[in-house]
């Protein structure tokens, strides 16, 4: 779905199920070979996507492996379309998955793309993707680059997720966390580094001006 002000997707385009991220081998590496698809339409898949998921309510805690993690995710939300609510997922998985726990990790397979790339990858832990996505529209982006950016620990993260979905703009609540939203630090190489600031100079302008105008440009 696109923001009405014709901002970027904020979530999931590809089919619910599929193993677009934990399939690719830039993310995964040598497991992407082996990603499992959840179809949601056949009865068989439903079967595996509910034992999945309720070997993965055995194991969350403590989980290490963000792709194992996005698995049992992707397993959630493919028993909550086959099935038609989270009720019925939970029921039909058994074992110690709660609705709760179904809602909340079909929300993580229900993140854009992009942000479920930085999950396999280990930048963003699971847990805090599962606060990330509880916030809506494009303000789940800007939290979650803060978590990358700011070093945000998971406990903050959903405190900051409860604000914002309270009404408190991301700025704020980042700012309380003495992290300023849009902030971070960049590396670049010493040519591109002496034209900015040479351009920069030149139109009398922030070195931050020019960067954001060249990649509002750019990214259009």
């Amino acid at each position: 779905m696109t923001e009405d002000g014709g901002g970027p997707p904020t979530d999931r385009e590809s089919p619910v199920g599929q193993p677009v991220v934990r399939g690719d081998e830039s993310v995964t590496g040598q497991r992407a070979d082996r990603a499992k698809a959840f179809d949601p339409d056949e009865e068989a898949s439903l079967a595996e996507a509910a034992d999945t998921a309720r070997r993965f309510a055995q194991n969350t805690a403590g989980g290490e492996d963000n792709v194992f993690m996005l698995r049992g995710a992707a397993a959630c939300a493919a028993l909550v379309r086959g099935v038609g609510s989270y009720k019925g997922a939970a029921d039909r998985a058994g074992g110690e998955v709660t609705v709760a726990f179904v809602r909340k990790w079909a929300r993580v397979h229900d993140l854009p793309r992009s942000i479920r790339r930085y999950v396999a990858m280990g930048h963003v832990a699971p847990t805090a993707a599962k606060h990330i996505a509880r916030v809506d529209g494009e303000d789940r982006f800007l939290l979650a680059w803060a978590v990358l950016d700011g070093d945000l620990t998971v406990r903050e993260v959903r405190a900051i997720a409860s604000e914002i979905n309270r009404g408190t703009p991301v700025a704020d609540a980042l700012a309380d966390r003495d992290v300023t939203l849009g902030e971070l630090t960049l590396a670049l190489p010493a040519d591109t580094y002496r034209e900015l600031r040479r351009a920069a100079a030149l139109n009398d302008a922030e070195p931050a001006d020019v960067v954001a105008s060249a990649l509002d440009e750019y990214l259009s």
